[in-house]
């Protein structure tokens, strides 16, 4: 080579594009658990407004401040949405919202949840209607904790 010829050799080339395929290689599944690690956790989060929402409307028909379903159902909502329109109170025009919206799963990206009532199984997979006692993940697939979403 000529003092005054200036540029990379072939060899260098190699073992660049070789040291970045490796680092990109081992990035890339760091970047995938980190976005399923923020699916799990806003997974747990909604799973837990939801279930605060439910304990909190059974409190409020507890101490009657809203009317309460009924009696087959325990003080449990019927359904969920009853959590979002409001529950009526014993005044006809004030009704208590214990939800803004019902979340979406981001596993499913649906706001399609799995409901237990209080004459359910704990592990049952199908609501038997009445009251919402429990919810759960439609999601199929396991957590990074080896618990299937279902089980959340």
């Amino acid at each position: 080579m000529k003092p005054h010829q200036r540029g990379f050799t072939l060899l260098e080339m190699a073992v660049t594009a070789t040291v970045l395929l490796i680092l990109a290689s081992a990035a890339i599944p760091m970047a995938k658990n980190g976005l399923r690690r923020q699916k799990e956790l806003e997974l747990q989060r909604h799973l837990r407004t939801m279930r605060e929402a439910i304990d909190s409307y059974k409190q409020m028909v507890d101490q009657r401040k809203i009317k309460a379903p009924p009696i087959e159902n325990n003080g449990y909502p019927e359904s969920m949405e009853i959590l979002v329109e409001g529950a009526p109170t014993d005044k006809a025009s004030l009704k208590i919202r214990f939800l803004r919206r019902i979340p979406t799963d981001p596993f499913t990206g649906k706001a399609e949840w799995g409901l237990r009532s209080v004459t359910d199984d704990p592990d049952s997979s199908s609501w038997s209607g009445g009251s919402v006692y429990d919810v759960y993940s439609n999601a199929t697939g396991t957590g990074s904790n080896g618990t299937p979403y279902r089980e959340w």
